[in-house]
Formats: C-alpha cells, structure tokens, sequence
C-alpha cells in the first residue's frame, strides 16, 4: 500500500501560480501571513525502537553515487560532534521527532542495514507498484526502511508523470511488517521535474540550474525526493500517521506540504536562500557525514505549523 508520493504535483502547481503573480505581487503577498498548516495525527502506528534502513540498488550505480546516498542516510543520525558545521542534516532531522511528543511512542533509532545491488535488473527496466514491493521485500521483513533506488534507465508506473518517489508498507504478516521508500534517478527521464533546483525548471521562468553539492544532478535530485519520503515513513509510515487533513490516498505530510522550499524566502520557482559552497560553487541548506553537502526539503513544524528552513 503506497502511503504517499515526493512533491512532484503539488511543485508543478506552484511553479504554474508564478504566472498569476507579478514581482510586485509576490513582495505584497510575503507581508501577509501564510495560514498555518496543520498536522494531524490520526492514531495509527508509528515506528519506534531500532529500524534498520536497508538499500536496494536497482540498476547500474556507481560507487560513488551509492556513497553520496548511504552518507545521506546515516547523516540523518549522526552524532553532533560528527557533523561540523551547522546547520546539519541531523539537525533538519529533529523536526520529524517533535512529531512524536503527542503520540506517546518513542521516535526510532534508524541504523545502517543491509545492501543489496540488482545491477542487471531482474524484473526487467518497466516497474510497476507491485515490482517495488517485492524489491522491498529483499530488504528487512520488520522493524525496517527498505529503500528501493532505481537507476537512471529503469521506468517506474507513475515516475516523473505523478511522482518522483514514494512510501508505504508491506501487507501485515505473521513475520512482521516492513515500512519501504522507492526513489528514481531522475537524470535521463525528468530532470527538470524531480532534480530541480539542480536542472532548469519543464515549467515557469528558465532560470539558470544550482550547482548540485555532490556534482550529480540525478542523485542530488534522488537526495531531496529521498529526504522527503523518509520523512513521511517516519511520520506517517502505515497512511494513518500525522499528515494535513484531506485524502489519505495522497496525503500532504510533513515534507510535501512544503514542495518547492528550500530556504528562506523561497517562492514558486525560487528555492530561497541557501548555503553555496565557496570552492564548488553548489547549493546546499545542510551538512552531512564524512565532509558531504546536501540540500533538504523545508519541513512543517508542528510548534509553528509552518514551513522551516535551516538557517
């Protein structure tokens, strides 16, 4: 049962409002106040405890944009002294924790797992929503994340149409149950939909493209879809988590109701002010393990319900 998909839509809706709205008229709108955006939790289980984060790496990878993702996930909770400087991924990762303080559950300790690499593409290089789950299910059959990667030239049901990822869970069982995030690589399919900031926009103002902070605009764009679905796992991992009232069949959640804001300031088409790497050039709104640049969706905080940025 897939639980959400990454911003693809609600982004393509703000890029199109920038026609309705003059310059003058975005300044005007950014002196009245946003409406909040609030999150219910609707009682359902959440993950707590250990959770194993698993990868399954569907088609050709290479070493080094396997180790651009691996570092991502094991920044989201890496230890302070770890990450220098601020602001971190570990830190933009917090904001999912306050979640849990009205649900009574213990947030989860999310580690490395397993990694299994399907570099000749068994199912074949169309997937549909029942391909991704049985790619899941190669990952941890409970008390895990399997994140299902798919590479540049595998075709996914929905991909860069509807969504640039997605997460749900697999069926209950008497061995457990498995929440599962499935990411593309945009690169070759739908740059300008699911890497944007990193590549120019399908629609409104052709704005030069960031610099991507790993030099790779497929897996830079894979980052952000993948932030934003491990959030909403954490948050809503079995549809009936926090999310913004509306239909739980594709339900605006901690990251998605925020598609397109990176930074402060951001309006549609512009993803705010953000952190630029002096000696690259590349954009980026976090720190992460072993040295590495990322840039991260804004998140809706539950204290403010509204959108924060780093910085």
């Amino acid at each position: 049962m897939a639980c959400s998909t990454a911003s693809l839509a609600a982004t393509l809706l703000a890029l199109a409002l920038m026609f309705q709205a003059s310059l003058a008229g975005r300044r005007l709108t950014a002196l009245v106040q946003e409406p909040a955006i609030t999150m219910k939790y609707h009682k359902g289980a959440l993950l707590t405890g250990p959770i194993a984060v698993n990868f399954i790496w569907y088609g050709d990878f290479s070493a080094p944009q396997r180790a651009v993702i691996t570092d991502f996930v094991s920044s989201l909770s890496a230890p302070p002294a770890a990450v220098r400087p601020e602001p971190s991924v570990a830190t933009w990762f917090k904001t999912a924790r306050k979640y849990y303080a009205s649900s009574k559950v213990r947030f989860p300790a999310l580690r490395l797992g397993s990694h299994v690499v399907d570099q000749n593409c068994s199912l074949g290089k169309r997937l549909t929503e029942r391909d991704l789950l049985r790619l899941a299910a190669k990952g941890g059959p409970s008390r895990a994340i399997n994140l299902v990667l798919t590479a540049a030239d595998v075709a996914v049901d929905g991909f860069c149409m509807s969504r640039c990822g997605t997460h749900g869970a697999s069926p209950r069982s008497r061995s457990g149950r498995f929440a599962y995030v499935w990411v593309g690589n945009p690169a070759s399919q739908c740059p300008g939909q699911c890497a944007w900031p990193f590549h120019q926009p399908v629609y409104g103002p052709q704005a030069a493209p960031l610099t991507p902070p790993n030099g790779d605009v497929g897996v830079d764009g894979m980052v952000i879809s993948l932030a934003s679905m491990i959030v909403g796992t954490v948050t809503n991992p079995f549809g009936n988590g926090f999310y913004q009232e509306g239909s739980a069949d594709a339900p605006l959640e901690a990251a998605t109701a925020c598609a397109g804001v990176y930074g402060k300031g951001a309006y549609p088409g512009y993803a705010g002010s953000l952190l630029v790497d002096q000696a690259s050039g590349a954009s980026f709104n976090a720190n992460g393990a072993h040295g590495r640049k990322y840039l991260v969706p804004a998140l809706v905080d539950p204290d403010t319900s509204s959108c924060a940025t780093l910085g």
